[in-house]
């Protein structure tokens, strides 16, 4: 998780840590390597990533009414132009 979001392996810890104490993540043992331990999305962590992607999702559709579909086209192919590629990660 650290490297993935190119934090400290104790900057990840207490990220955790927080996530745990907030009820967003359990931890588990991997079943295939009893010294790792799986993070699983816990109901309200289910629901919180939801209402992220629907927010998201809401954000979108209002700048494709707003522009139009010619223009929205446009500004997806801009923004594919300047983005990194990969996965998305936090700004901190």
């Amino acid at each position: 998780m650290a490297l993935h979001l190119e934090i400290t392996k104790q900057a990840a810890s207490q990220l955790v840590e927080h996530l745990v104490r907030g009820g967003y993540v359990i931890r588990q043992i991997d079943a295939r390597d009893a010294r790792a331990r799986l993070l699983v999305l816990t109901e309200r962590g289910r629901a919180c990533t939801a209402a992220a992607e629907d927010a998201a999702a809401e954000t979108v559709e209002t700048w494709r009414k707003r522009l139009g579909p010619t223009e929205f086209e446009s500004f997806q192919a801009a923004l594919s132009a300047i983005m990194t590629p990969g996965r998305v990660r936090p700004s901190w």
